[in-house]
């Protein structure tokens, strides 16, 4: 492996971490970089990038962060009865509350489900536990999403490097 290779590598793995925290915070670019460094990276580098077979693989996984999320989410709301309110409450709670770092990003989802929740006349016990689903739902397909994006970069890594 030569200094330009291995600075390719180093790009294509900042830009998937990138990537990374994006499938996991919401409001920025997300999952989709992880796939498309790896592109990028296979036509700069040609045979000493990933393999195809490799490539398409990081892109079925890609596409299963995106169920993982909505199941996740599903599962959350319809388990401790939030609606689709609930939800859309939790995500926008979620993008309000990056600008109040970490309690915001913990209490965001939550308040955002109980306010849109307590607009369908929900008192606010009923309220208070959709809105707990919902906000546990958003975790559960983060965690999802943050080990599926650290696996797809932990293979694209191996290839890579086991290929050169």
């Amino acid at each position: 492996m030569n200094v330009e290779q291995i600075i390719g590598l180093v790009v294509a793995v900042l830009v998937m971490c990138l990537g990374t925290i994006g499938a996991v915070l919401p409001a920025i670019p997300g999952t989709f970089l992880i796939p498309l460094a790896v592109v990028c990276h296979r036509l700069y580098f040609g045979v000493h990038g990933a393999h195809w077979w490799i490539i398409g693989l990081i892109v079925v996984l890609t596409a299963l962060t995106f169920v993982f999320d909505y199941l996740a989410t599903v599962w959350g709301t319809k388990r401790l009865g939030a609606t689709w309110r609930g939800a859309a409450g939790a995500v926008l709670g979620g993008i309000v509350g990056i600008f109040f770092n970490l309690p915001g990003i913990l209490l965001g989802p939550f308040v955002g489900a109980v306010l849109l929740e307590l607009t369908t006349g929900r008192g606010w016990r009923a309220s208070s536990k959709a809105g707990l689903g919902a906000t546990l739902g958003l975790f559960v397909g983060a965690l999802g999403k943050l080990a599926l994006c650290v696996g797809m970069i932990g293979l694209f890594i191996f290839d890579v490097v086991w290929r050169s």
